[in-house]
């Protein structure tokens, strides 16, 4: 085990450095915290690791991928058994990779791919998570123009996400059904460059948009703001599960939140770990299989989850599981919104 502590390592900024527990050691490299999500997945993920008798220690990269790089090499300093890796940038991440493996540290990709075979794929299905959203707003507007708002072009989640819902939506866009009348990247998954993008969407034409598919929930959140600055309604998709996106759901101004129990994949996530950092190789995890689904098709190790989606007619599903208060969800909804009468 990789117990022999750095001073100097202990000391870097901006690290959660606590006292060593009598079990493994499990280090996990946040891309950021920008997302409401990442710390229900945090908590998630401390309270399994803690649970196995392990100990947690993390640190914030802050949306930098050089700050991510620093981080890492300082979490192998501490000794740290396992690392838990949500990457900011999956180019830019592969010296983390090697130092790791050089020491002989396990690694689990948390949420973002890093195409390496020596490392674990955590994650939910994330095409599957766009088929979903598409298949949502296609539900309640299967024709005319569209919108297709993306995430960071860094993260290979982008690229799963429009796979999913370009395998829903190809067909009526060949068949001149729907008309995708703007597409763009939104760097960092922003909320207010995602509100810049609609808004110049909607100026090239003349707000002719009647149907947005959003990547995550904090962008469309970014749509919703751009389409009511223009007196909009029409339906829009997202996904996480957020807290303000389910109350939007309920106010009807976002059709479809996607779900991904963030406390499953943390859970998950501090459990894998553990139990690598005990020995237990990658293919050995329970429940694993092979994907290759990554833009370089390389073979790993891997889980995947499935989400759930969240519309006006099933948003009890959220508040029975604890995700989120009736108050919350409810707050301003329109009529007929299940878990709200």
């Amino acid at each position: 085990m990789h117990k022999t502590i750095i001073a100097a390592a202990v000391a870097v900024v901006g690290f959660n450095s606590v006292a060593w527990a009598e079990g493994n050691v499990i280090g996990v490299s946040w891309a950021s915290f920008q997302e409401e999500r990442w710390k229900i997945d945090e908590a998630a993920m401390v309270a399994a690791i803690e649970a196995n008798g392990d100990t947690y220690v993390s640190s914030d990269a802050e949306s930098s991928a050089a700050k991510q790089l620093t981080d890492i090499e300082a979490l192998i300093a501490q000794g740290v058994d396992a690392l838990i890796i949500n990457a900011w940038d999956k180019d830019a991440i592969g010296p983390a990779i090697d130092a790791a493996a050089a020491e002989g540290i396990p690694v689990i990709g948390y949420d973002r791919l890093i195409e390496d075979d020596r490392t674990f794929y955590l994650t939910f299905d994330n095409i599957g998570v766009g088929r979903i959203i598409a298949e949502s707003v296609m539900a309640v507007q299967p024709t005319g123009n569209y919108a297709i708002i993306k995430g960071d072009p860094g993260d290979p989640n982008a690229a799963f996400l429009l796979e999913g819902m370009m395998e829903i939506i190809g067909d009526a866009v060949a068949a001149g059904d729907i008309v995708i009348v703007g597409e763009s990247f939104s760097d960092g998954w922003k909320p207010e460059n995602a509100q810049r993008n609609m808004e110049q969407i909607l100026t090239a034409n003349n707000n002719e948009v009647d149907a947005v598919l959003s990547e995550n929930d904090g962008m469309a959140g970014g749509v919703v703001a751009a389409l009511s600055a223009q007196g909009m309604v029409i339906p829009v998709g997202g996904q996480d599960g957020d807290l303000a996106a389910i109350n939007r759901v309920a106010r009807g101004t976002q059709t479809v939140s996607v779900w991904k129990d963030s406390r499953d994949l943390g859970r998950a996530a501090g459990n894998i770990a553990s139990a690598l950092a005990s020995g237990t190789a990658l293919d050995a995890i329970e429940g694993a299989t092979v994907f290759s689904g990554g833009a370089n098709g390389v073979a790993m190790n891997a889980i995947l989850l499935n989400p759930t989606p969240l519309t006006r007619a099933n948003l009890s599903v959220a508040i029975d599981g604890g995700h989120i208060s009736r108050e919350q969800a409810c707050e301003g909804a329109i009529a007929d919104v299940d878990g709200c009468q």
